[in-house]
């Protein structure tokens, strides 16, 4: 997490500075909402292509146009500012993995007119919004139900991992003084093989680039590489470019068989990642999927083995039998997370 900003007068928790902008930045949209008062629920929720904007700033300023025609009398501008951002988080510089984008805190907080800015990485805001999701926000992909977080003990680790223009991955970590994110950067990790099939697909990949990541098969830009190295090895000629919604549907309107087994695939290896996971950081209160692109096929997900191969670890195969497994489906989960990031605003 980093802060723009000088203490206000107000406190440093939630209950200062009204109202608050916040936002979830990704390399392809920028979902922005707003925050009005301390029991205020996240509202005026807006989605802008970042293609469409040269800069963050000239998205928030297009966000604010709209949202002060919409509240005419009521209308404040914003005080202080949460955004949630696809990229790591390690000073002022921030520049976006998956896209163009660049900026300054200090310089985009001067330019906003705002009090604050917290930035985190958006998948530190979605790790922070995993105790209080409720169930109507997620659907198992197997395993145990999930144990109540309200009472978790102290050392309890949940992890998230989400496969949406990259592959995102943090965890939150119960402290004696609450639930505390742990961002890093597992999307980058190597991705292993599980069988021989996977060894295959990811030595052709290789061929093209020199690291195979799990970021590499495991996101929208991912997909259509999977699909066309799973091809070479299967001897089948290259199939037609196209974008992952575009494989999802072919699979899923059972006329394209290809398109159906890379996505079996993709699952097969989305378990093994998940289950790795949950084994590195010790993620026994559960692991959860974000992202944009699991539930466009979910069902097919949870059919083709994801579980199987979350749990198919060897030895501790009994170990993470018994954790739970969940697949995220507010949208707005990430907004919720900034909103507590600026809430633990020291």
């Amino acid at each position: 997490m980093t802060v723009a900003g000088g203490a206000s007068s107000l406190g440093s928790r939630e209950g200062g500075g009204y109202p608050h902008l916040l936002a979830d930045i990704g390399g392809t949209n920028a979902r922005l909402a707003w925050v009005e008062g301390p029991e205020s629920p996240i509202a005026h929720v807006q989605t802008l292509p970042v293609a469409a904007h040269a800069t963050p700033a000239d998205a928030v300023r297009a966000y604010l146009q709209t949202l002060g025609a919409a509240m005419a009398e009521r209308w404040r501008p914003p005080r202080r500012a949460a955004f949630a951002v696809a990229t790591p988080v390690t000073g002022d510089a921030v520049r976006f993995t998956n896209s163009p984008w660049s900026f300054s805190i200090e310089a985009l907080r001067r330019e906003l007119g705002l009090e604050r800015l917290v930035v985190v990485n958006d998948f530190e805001a979605l790790a922070l919004a995993l105790p209080g999701l409720a169930p109507t926000q997620w659907r198992t992909l197997g395993g145990p139900a999930p144990r109540p977080l309200a009472s978790a003990p102290r050392g309890t680790v949940l992890a998230v991992l989400g496969p949406g223009t990259g592959l995102g991955v943090a965890s939150v970590l119960r402290t004696a003084s609450g639930w505390q994110a742990l961002p890093g950067e597992g999307g980058h990790a190597t991705l292993a093989a599980a069988d021989d099939l996977q060894a295959e697909v990811i030595a052709q990949v290789r061929r093209e680039h020199a690291h195979v990541s799990a970021e590499r098969l495991l996101s929208g830009t991912g997909l259509p590489l999977l699909h066309r190295a799973l091809a070479a090895v299967l001897g089948r000629p290259e199939p037609a470019q196209a974008s992952a919604a575009a494989i999802v549907q072919a699979a899923q309107q059972d006329d394209d068989e290809l398109a159906g087994r890379a996505l079996d695939l993709f699952a097969a290896f989305l378990g093994g990642f998940a289950g790795d996971l949950a084994l590195t950081l010790g993620a026994r209160g559960g692991v959860f999927v974000g992202g944009g692109v699991v539930p466009r096929f979910a069902d097919r997900v949870i059919v083709a083995g994801f579980r199987a191969r979350f749990e198919a670890k060897g030895r501790f195969a009994g170990y993470l039998s018994a954790v739970p497994t969940m697949l995220i489906t507010d949208t707005l989960a990430a907004l919720g997370g900034a909103r507590l990031a600026l809430a633990q605003d020291p």
